[in-house]
Parts: C-alpha cells; structure tokens; sequence
C-alpha cells in the first residue's frame, strides 16, 4: 500500500520560514518525481514545485521562484519543500504526490497523495 505523509506544518508569522517533509512507503521511491501543492481556504488546489527523478530538475509555479524550494533524499524516501518569506497569502494544507511524468503541474497528472498539512502565516 502506497503512502505518502507530509509534516512541518504549522504557524509562523509573516516573514518566516518553514520546511515541509513529505516520506513516502510501499513504492520504488526513486523511480517517481514528485511535486507539492497547496489548496488555499476556499480555493482550488494549486501546484507549487515538482521535482524529476534523482532531483536533475526542478520546476514552481512562477511566483514563487526564489522563495520556495524543492528537494528529494531518496535514501530516506523523502522529499522536502523549504519555505522562505512567507505572507499570509501562503495559508494553505500543502500536498504532496507522485508525478506520472517530470514536469507535471496539473493534479490529475499527480497520483498517491498524502493527507496534507496545514501551514498558517499570521500578519
């Protein structure tokens, strides 16, 4: 059975940071990309950042370029979302899934999503 369980949520204040972790169980961790979303209240499910297989390329939602970043440690079948400047507009439960291919940004190409966790960022 494949499961993904995200962490490192939590509040923080406008201007802080935080890393998200996302371990995965019951795949071939390494032969996956992977990518983050989030889904603000109210609103729809949006992509963050992805990651191809071996971590050679990585790809954000352009807003966020500079601020976020993505990375894997597939020995511990983890991928990681650090999370730098944050506003309130970053309140969201983050996600995270596999990739059917590298580069994917919608959520129907993305598969074995975790539970979330819910970031807040006070102002």
């Amino acid at each position: 059975q494949v499961q993904l369980i995200e962490s490192g949520g939590g509040l923080v204040q406008a201007g802080g940071s935080l890393r998200l972790s996302c371990t995965a169980s019951g795949l071939i961790f390494s032969r996956f990309p992977l990518g983050w979303f989030r889904q603000p209240p109210g609103k729809e499910r949006e992509f963050v950042a992805g990651i191809s297989t071996y971590g050679y390329n990585t790809y954000y939602l352009e807003s966020l370029k500079g601020r976020f970043a993505i990375s894997r440690d597939d020995a511990k079948n983890t991928v990681y979302l650090e999370m730098n400047s944050l506003t309130p507009d970053d309140t969201a439960i983050y996600f995270c899934a596999t990739a059917r291919f590298p580069g994917a940004r919608r959520p129907e190409d993305y598969r074995n999503w975790g539970q979330g966790t819910q970031v807040t960022v006070s102002s």
